[in-house]
């Protein structure tokens, strides 16, 4: 047999070609090998260096490997949440000639932890439902795009945590299928497996000592199915909204947000008929606000002003012509915030500023503004806009400034 290296980057069969395939992946040298946490798995998995690059190998079948080699690829190509597919090496034999088994190599999530390394020490409730709402959006946007899972568990997943946002990433697609779309029978499959492996694996925290007192893993479980639905439910219902569709759009981001979640990204698509807004969600942990307003913008401000600030930033570059939506993170966003502090903040604020005594800070003044406009454009059933809002904001605080005096 002779040794093949199947890779996505024509770099890697080089880098690869240094370790040792002739051995079993379960005698690998200590010298080859990274010492990360694993988590549960079915096949033997190693990590491992090759050249500046940490791989994960796991060691099956020539079949599956090259099956789920081609999913991964797959999945990067739609954006999903998943490890990073790098190569398959088949026709592995020991010095003696005797075969071996295959091996799928990815590429290393950075700054992830498999779930029971999560748990070494006793997480608080709330990080627990955290990152099962982190499960729980990977599980949606596998499921929009029509992959089902066929294995959904915690041991199936990683988690990362970055500057503050949970995210939760497919590891193992052995078992997955991709259809043009999922039928509700197929959806429901995926959820109940994953409603049955969650609670066994929570079952083993507790057995383990891991599990937090007032943690039911059942009930647990059962929770995993809820907030699915109802995520599912909220980014699947079809709006179209007419030109004025600030209003419509903050109204979605509000309930996503009542569901604990913030939007991620939002995309719009225009039509003759209207404008069909996508929104994809994050779950992200406290703080998080704050500390994205600073770096977009250079404000400083209470988490809770933060959030609804990025809310009206988000939804105004949703419609500007040059807004990127994969480039949340990039030049291309702060340029975007800086502009919307410079054409939409500070000018919003220094018309009410005029007429409204300085009893309070810039964004907490924007943040009434911004309520004000929601209120007033509930009771109108339309977007009325930020100038309509501020001026009907600013005559009515008058008159009650006139009242007490």
């Amino acid at each position: 047999m002779t040794l093949q290296i199947s890779a996505t980057n024509p770099e890697h069969p080089a880098l690869l070609l240094e370790l040792p395939w002739h051995i079993p992946l379960e005698r690998w040298p200590d010298e080859y090998l990274v010492p990360l946490p694993r988590g549960i798995s079915r096949h033997v998995v190693r990590y491992a260096r090759a050249g500046e690059e940490t791989v994960a190998v796991k060691e099956l079948a020539r079949r599956p490997a090259l099956r789920e080699y081609e999913l991964l690829r797959t999945l990067d190509r739609l954006g999903i949440p998943a490890v990073d597919p790098l190569a398959v090496v088949t026709g592995r034999t020991e010095a003696d000639g005797s075969p071996l088994e295959p091996v799928l190599i990815t590429r290393h999530l950075g700054g992830s932890l498999p779930y029971r390394s999560m748990f070494e020490t006793t997480m608080r409730p709330g990080t627990v439902h955290r990152l099962m709402d982190a499960l729980a959006v990977l599980l949606v946007r596998l499921h929009l795009t029509g992959f089902a899972w066929g294995d959904c568990s915690l041991s199936n997943t990683l988690f990362r945590r970055d500057a503050g946002a949970y995210a939760a990433y497919l590891v193992d697609a052995e078992t997955g299928e991709l259809h043009p779309r999922l039928s509700d029978g197929q959806r429901g499959y995926d959820i109940e497996l994953a409603r049955v492996n969650i609670s066994g694996e929570m079952l083993d925290l507790e057995a383990a000592g891991a599990l937090h007192p007032s943690i039911d893993p059942i009930a647990f479980g059962m929770e995993i199915e809820e907030r699915y639905q109802a995520l599912w439910t909220e980014l699947t219902r079809t709006s179209v909204y007419p030109a004025g569709k600030h209003h419509y759009m903050e109204r979605r981001i509000r309930r996503l947000n009542d569901l604990g979640f913030d939007v991620a990204e939002m995309q719009i698509s225009h039509s003759d008929q209207g404008d069909t807004v996508t929104f994809v969600p994050k779950v992200v942990d406290a703080g998080h606000h704050q500390r994205q307003l600073l770096r977009l913008t250079g404000m400083d401000a209470e988490e809770n002003q933060a959030r609804r600030l990025l809310g009206d930033l988000e939804s105004w570059m949703a419609t500007q012509d040059d807004y990127a939506p994969g480039d949340r993170h990039g030049a291309r966003t702060e340029v975007l915030a800086h502009r919307w502090v410079r054409e939409i903040f500070r000018p919003t604020v220094r018309a009410a500023r005029d007429h409204v005594p300085a009893r309070m800070d810039a964004a907490e003044l924007y943040h009434e503004l911004l309520e004000h406009r929601w209120y007033l454009s509930e009771q109108a059933r339309h977007d009325i806009g930020l100038d309509a809002a501020v001026e009907d904001y600013v005559r009515k605080t008058a008159a009650a400034d006139d009242g007490c005096t």
